[in-house]
């Protein structure tokens, strides 16, 4: 799959930037993504949403357009948050962005898969932002891997689960 990252980047730092940056009620308001939540997130991953509406709708930018916000995974823990897996669905498709919550830029790694283990979407390497969009066709028991450390052999945490999303 072809990534254009560089620019979603910068487009996604831009709009973040813009959502911090107020220059009056309605100008904040104009910019700022709306926030879609789907009907399968569970009243955790609203209430996350609720608390980090910003960043959730900055990630769902980058996704694209008709993605809604599914579930949210502080990483490696809520108290302890260096990293965020934000999921987002659209129809029978999923999508998959790690948020870095860190200063500066860190190895990262994040991979999603179809059912099975099969037709895998990767994205790694240093990133200031964010690792992704990685997207799957079918997202029911979707498995994936996120990772991210200094580098590739000095991790901070691996994550992994067999279902993303939920099955069925």
């Amino acid at each position: 799959m072809a990534r254009t990252t560089t620019p979603l980047r910068t487009a996604v730092t831009g709009a973040v930037l813009a959502i911090e940056a107020p220059s009056g009620p309605q100008a904040v308001a104009a910019e700022k993504p709306e926030l879609r939540t789907a009907d399968s997130a569970s009243p955790s991953a609203r209430a996350f949403a609720g608390k980090n509406t910003a960043a959730v709708s900055a990630a769902a930018t980058v996704c694209g357009s008709g993605y809604a916000f599914r579930n949210a995974v502080a990483l490696p823990s809520a108290t302890n948050r260096l990293g965020t897996l934000f999921v987002y669905e659209n129809g029978g498709s999923g999508c998959a962005i790690m948020d870095n919550n860190t200063s500066g830029a860190k190895y990262m790694y994040l991979k999603i898969c179809e059912v099975g283990g099969t037709n895998c979407d990767t994205d790694s390497g240093n990133f200031t932002s964010y690792a992704g969009p990685n997207y799957v066709n079918s997202f029911a028991c979707a498995p994936v891997t996120a990772k991210m450390g200094t580098s590739s052999s000095s991790l901070y945490f691996t994550y992994t689960s067999e279902r993303l999303f939920p099955c069925g």
